[in-house]
């Protein structure tokens, strides 16, 4: 990511405005530094010239104190304000991705994709925040404060604003070369820190399994070898931000120094007066302080380039771009699936291949076949989660009310379709029902003090629920953790179906 991505700008509108109250909070507090360092050597000087007391200069004292108190809230504006933008961009950012990744469908996440974005919408994005409250500000200070301190200098002093230049590119220089290795290492890491996390996931999802087969410790040692990769690659960051901040350190020592020198000689050989030469030697440090601190800060944020970076390739997938329209009240209605042909990925077959059925109102259906024929392939297609490579789907609506039925009614192409408009007539059961935290009543679509109605009542006996229930301490109130934390698979399948038989959509899918 370069140091201020215009992706940033055009993708979080927080990182807009917050980038242009910066830069007038930079501007601010460019001119509040110059005038500081002018009153500053206008108070000094007399009084170690022998010139003036203190007494004389406490008009200017008053105004210097008025400075500081300026700085003092501009500093405080720029923190409170930073740190609100970067728990916004971050936020903003995130529910960016998982809405780009929802609409790119599952296959998408199935080709290798799914840790990455898991890791970007948990932890990875939350290391963009210092880049936002600590990087950014800096370096929109660099952009300010130092050209307005070097003009100053330069008017005071050519030589001391030649040597300032002179060495001020040499800073930006070994920033480059720094920031180049620090960039493979945050990378590399980043990497690391996705595969941790996939492999806690999954183990965190089996070991219900794992315990059965009594293998609950065979992963153990993967997962310690991966955390000790992680921290061999923080370390190695970190490693490289502290050398790279002792060098910057003591480049801009060494230049400020040789400012001093210069100004020190001609003071001495009375070229330059004394208010000249402290104002210049005030505001050496501050030309060099913002861009000393962007490479100081930059390896607190390296983390969260990267994340950033990820994000953008996420979301600059591009989204098929088909006008969308409402999807018709499917009531009474049809699906046609017509030659549907889905290239299964890793295999150069199809499944499902040339599937072709009409799915109608009031009927069941029942989709058989082997095991990788393609059948929950067939029932991510008719979701519109898949993109089928042939074929078509189209959804029929139902003539209404005291019209007469027009022997060929108007089909809708799928793709063509609002998701969300088709999602809300749908009822779907997936091999690996989600259920919230809560209880067995709310996973069914009770709310909180609802009653239990006879139509549960009925559907729980239907799907064997009322067993489950009947079983519980709590009955039908019964604490459910994440994901069905509490009850066993088979138990949180009853569940489920049992909240697809209260609600049905105009079609009930059941894989």
């Amino acid at each position: 990511m370069k140091p201020l991505d215009p992706k940033l700008l055009r993708f979080a509108a927080p990182a807009r405005r917050y980038v242009a109250l910066t830069a007038a909070l930079g501007a601010l507090t460019a001119a509040l530094i110059v005038v500081q360092a002018l009153v500053l050597a206008h108070v000094v000087a007399p009084v170690v010239g022998h010139q003036a007391g203190l007494a004389e200069s406490r008009r200017l004292l008053g105004w210097l104190a008025v400075i500081f108190a300026a700085r003092i809230v501009l500093t405080w504006a720029q923190e409170r304000f930073g740190q609100r933008a970067g728990v916004d961009l971050v936020a903003d950012l995130r529910s960016q991705v998982v809405a780009r990744s929802v609409a790119l469908g599952p296959r998408w996440l199935a080709e290798g994709r799914g840790p990455e974005v898991v890791t970007l919408a948990t932890r990875g994005l939350d290391d963009l925040q210092p880049y936002v409250t600590r990087y950014l500000p800096q370096l929109l200070l660099a952009a300010t404060v130092t050209p307005a301190s070097l003009l100053v200098v330069l008017r005071l002093d050519w030589l001391a604003a030649l040597i300032i230049t002179v060495t001020l590119p040499l800073v930006p220089l070994f920033m480059i070369l720094v920031g180049r290795l620090t960039q493979g290492r945050t990378e590399r890491r980043l990497a690391v820190m996705g595969r941790l996390g996939s492999q806690v996931l999954d183990l965190l999802a089996g070991i219900p399994t794992l315990r059965a087969l009594h293998r609950e410790h065979g992963p153990e040692r993967r997962v310690r070898e991966l955390g000790e990769a992680y921290r061999r690659s923080t370390m190695g960051t970190l490693r490289v931000a502290f050398l790279s901040g002792f060098v910057l350190e003591l480049l801009t020592t060494l230049s400020v120094a040789m400012v001093a020198v210069a100004v020190g000689l001609r003071l001495v050989s009375g070229d330059l007066d004394l208010t000249t030469g402290l104002a210049v030697l005030i505001l050496a440090p501050e030309v060099y302080q913002p861009i000393r601190q962007i490479g100081t800060h930059f390896h607190a944020s390296a983390d969260g380039i990267a994340a950033a970076n990820s994000a953008f390739e996420v979301l600059d997938v591009p989204l098929p771009s088909v006008p969308r329209t409402p999807a018709p009240v499917m009531t009474g209605g049809s699906v046609r699936v017509t030659g549907l042909s889905v290239a299964a990925p890793g295999r150069r077959v199809t499944a499902p291949s040339d599937l072709s059925v009409d799915l109608r109102s009031g009927e069941v259906t029942a989709l058989v076949g082997p095991n990788g024929s393609g059948k929950t392939t067939a029932v991510m297609a008719l979701l519109g989660l898949v993109t089928p490579d042939a074929g078509s789907i189209e959804l029929i609506a139902a003539p209404a009310a005291g019209v007469e039925r027009h022997p060929l009614p108007t089909a809708i192409p799928l793709h063509a379709v609002d998701p969300a408009t088709w999602w809300s007539q749908v009822t779907w059961l997936p091999q690996r029902p989600w259920l919230a935290p809560g209880t067995i009543a709310s996973n069914v679509g009770l709310e909180p003090g609802e009653l239990i109605s006879p139509g549960i009542v009925r559907a729980a006996q239907l799907t064997g629920l009322d067993d489950v229930v009947a079983s519980q301490p709590q009955g039908w109130h019964t604490a459910v953790g994440q994901g069905g934390v509490g009850l066993s698979v088979g138990q949180r399948q009853r569940v489920a179906l049992t909240r697809a038989l209260v609600a049905p959509g105009a079609l009930v899918v059941l894989d």
